[in-house]
């Protein structure tokens, strides 16, 4: 288990352990806002969704009808979708890896913009209820971190599995590519349980051919110097953690959806010349 990795010297002291791992569980139920709706994503890049979504313009869309207006002349856009990992809780947006792996990207010299959507105490039921709101912003590549809240609260693993390859299986179905980002949750609901919960990441990957990153808190989780002091959501050197050891999942994915923009847009300026237009 990564967990007995991650913090070795509590590893030691299996009382330790259980009781650090409970108290883990307790206030992540409560942190994450268990019981409580979630609100709405706010991010930098995507207005919140209209109250009547059903009949106002979509600008993206609008944008891409119009000449030098499609996809391929604009960044790669890059939406995370989340729970309060991914937005940060208690950080700046700009703290936060979602935002931190879109400044290495830039640094790399990617034209990406970044999204995020993280909402605290989402569920993957929650992120399934907002998906069709993030596809129509015409996403190049979605990032999932959801199911956390899920395992923390004991919520059957099959629903979680459900949602989450619903989610799936729709952003490939609009068109997008996908990063699966895996957890863990600790075994306060038996071994059974926990295991269970932890294959569902890798065994959706496998399934439906997904991009995946094994565990996000790899190296963070329960290491107080990279948590906030609830011990369980992570501070800025966290996030910055986390950013190294997802960027080698994202920038090759990145890469590779820059280059077909780019060949799509020389395809169409060749083919104007060639018309005469």
């Amino acid at each position: 288990m990564l967990w007995h990795r991650i913090c070795p010297p509590i590893a030691r002291r299996p009382g330790l352990v259980l009781a650090a791992l409970a108290g883990w569980l307790l206030v992540v139920a409560t942190a994450c806002g268990a019981g409580a709706p979630a609100p709405e994503p706010t991010t930098d890049n995507v207005p919140s969704p209209p109250a009547n979504s059903a009949v106002e313009p979509d600008p993206v869309a609008a944008a891409e009808g119009v000449p030098g207006g499609g996809a391929e002349d604009r960044p790669v856009r890059v939406v995370f979708l989340g729970d309060s990992l991914t937005a940060g809780l208690s950080l700046e947006e700009s703290q936060a890896f979602p935002a931190l792996v879109g400044d290495a990207l830039r640094r790399d010299g990617l034209d990406v913009e970044v999204v995020n959507a993280g909402v605290s105490g989402d569920t993957s039921a929650g992120g399934l209820r907002r998906l069709d709101w993030l596809l129509r912003q015409k996403p190049d590549l979605m990032v999932v971190e959801l199911g956390a809240n899920d395992g923390l609260r004991g919520l059957p693993v099959s629903e979680t599995e459900a949602n989450l390859r619903s989610i799936l299986e729709r952003i490939h179905a609009a068109g997008s590519e996908v990063l699966l980002l895996g957890m863990q949750i600790p075994s306060n609901y038996g071994p059974e349980y926990t295991e269970r919960f932890a294959a569902v990441f890798p065994q959706l990957a496998k399934e439906l051919h997904v991009e995946l990153m094994p565990f996000l808190l790899d190296g963070v989780a329960l290491d107080p110097d990279l948590n906030l002091s609830d011990g369980i959501h992570p501070n800025p050197a966290g996030h910055r953690k986390i950013a190294d050891h997802l960027l080698p999942f994202v920038e090759p994915m990145v890469r590779s959806l820059a280059e077909q923009k780019a060949a799509v847009s020389e395809t169409a300026i060749e083919s104007k010349s060639a018309s005469g237009t």
